[in-house]
């Protein structure tokens, strides 16, 4: 039931955004669409979200969003979350698939081409600047891909470098319970509890790129204590 009702969801929500997109690509109605799209999902999932630090969220900036990735459900968590317009990064396989492709595009939802390397780097930073310009903040997984066991892994220097070339603060958020709720690689989803922790936002602006690796290094800890010891 859950993944029939997401599917359903997504193929509405892709038609309508796409619709959207084309008169105004900035529409506030995109984030109805998605918002709606999201709790789609996690009510056919059976997730119970609750919200801490609301508080450190400024809906009128514009944030390098960090988050631990557990589930599929991380981005639905997230964009219920937080009061902010989000896009986030897309494998490009995803882009093959007609519909959805296209409603993803006209969102502003950014192309991943692993392979491409350093080119992809530099794509990101334009279209993260881009998004800027328009009001609003790209979400970054620096794990690259969801954990198997629920345990955080290592991660990655891209989102720090985009924040510090590009000046955007940035917001880290731990998610905890998308794994036990929808673990990866099996379509058995279990729903429960699920709680997102948005911590304050560090700012970028004053920091060179010899700091990415002990800015990821230690927004990795923030998270990490916060999923896998539960303090908030």
């Amino acid at each position: 039931m859950t993944l029939l009702v997401g599917f359903l969801a997504t193929g509405i929500a892709s038609l309508l955004a796409l619709i959207v997109s084309w008169f105004d690509a900035t529409s506030p109605l995109i984030e109805r669409i998605t918002d709606t799209w999201s709790r789609a999902w996690l009510g056919a999932a059976g997730v119970d979200l609750s919200v801490v630090g609301g508080e450190n969220v400024d809906p009128g900036r514009s944030y390098v969003v960090v988050a631990n990735h557990e589930s599929n459900l991380d981005i639905m968590a997230c964009l219920v979350a937080l009061p902010l317009p989000i896009r986030f990064l897309a494998k490009k396989e995803l882009f093959r698939i007609p519909l959805l492709a296209a409603a993803m595009r006209g969102i502003g939802i950014v192309e991943v081409n692993r392979q491409a390397r350093i080119a992809v780097h530099e794509q990101i930073n334009v279209q993260a600047r881009d998004l800027v310009a328009k009001g609003r903040s790209l979400i970054v997984y620096p794990e690259g891909t969801r954990s198997r066991t629920g345990e955080l892994g290592p991660f990655k220097k891209g989102a720090f470098t985009i924040a510090v070339s590009t000046g955007i603060p940035i917001l880290p958020v731990a998610i905890r319970g998308t794994h036990a709720a929808w673990r990866p690689h099996t379509l058995d989803v279990k729903g429960g509890e699920v709680v997102v922790t948005i911590m304050p936002a560090i700012e970028t602006a004053h920091l060179g790129m010899e700091a990415t690796g002990e800015l990821r290094d230690w927004v990795r800890e923030q998270i990490r204590r916060r999923v896998e010891v539960g303090q908030s």
